[in-house]
């Protein structure tokens, strides 16, 4: 399925979310803490990724949503690879900071396994419950839907990051601590935004000419295309 002629925006929020997705995913490897709390660093943009997709789904709708979801998926499969291979290349001479770069750029697999997971999971999972609400409250009342869909969408990939990537590697508290923590941040930046969300899609709708209804949308999430 491509993007209507009329479309303006698509292609590029689109390509946004896509950029934030792998930005977040490189920064992903760190935690830090802040107070009583520990952060995954990618939480300092991966929020805005929900952000994009709530737009995606409120205006364009689901199959289109899903669709950018599949992008970055494949995107981020791509840069995991693709940093590898750099990285297993042998250092020109001269060159004195393969150790630096391989620590920068080297991406644990087990983090690219979890952050690919739990993205596309998570993603799916936000979009799909944006899409349902909108239907069942014929359209009214956005905040409703973007923080309950954040709220479970955040919740999945939350969860399945963390115990993927760190299970067995750091104590139990501490995997506890970066859940709810990372979870609560990720929510309550949802809803500061809130106000935000309702101009970008507000004005998307006015300029697109675009609001999708998912009423007869095949939900399978293993859809690329539709």
């Amino acid at each position: 399925m491509n993007p209507e002629p009329n479309y303006r925006y698509y292609t590029l929020i689109g390509a946004f979310f896509v950029a934030v997705l792998l930005i977040s995913n490189i920064a992903a490897q760190k935690l830090f803490a802040l107070g009583p709390f520990t952060f995954s660093g990618g939480i300092l943009l991966f929020p805005v990724s929900y952000i994009f997709g709530d737009v995606l789904t409120e205006v364009y709708g689901y199959a289109r949503s899903r669709q950018i979801i599949w992008a970055g998926l494949f995107s981020n499969i791509l840069m995991a690879v693709f940093l590898w291979i750099a990285v297993k290349l042998p250092p020109a001479n001269g060159w004195p900071f393969q150790e630096q770069f391989a620590t920068a750029l080297g991406l644990v697999p087990r983090i690219v396994v979890a952050s690919i997971i739990a993205y596309w999971a998570g993603e799916i999972s936000n979009s799909f419950v944006l899409a349902k609400i909108k239907v069942w409250m014929e359209g009214k009342m956005l905040w409703i839907r973007t923080i309950s869909s954040t709220a479970v969408g955040q919740g999945v990939d939350t969860i399945l990051f963390v115990l993927i990537g760190f299970w067995g590697i750091i104590p139990s508290h501490v995997l506890i601590t970066t859940i709810w923590s990372g979870y609560l941040f990720k929510v309550l930046y949802e809803a500061i935004a809130t106000p935000l969300t309702y101009a970008i899609v507000g004005w998307l709708k006015r300029v697109e000419g675009a609001d999708h209804y998912d009423r007869e949308t095949d939900f399978n999430p293993f859809i690329i295309a539709q």
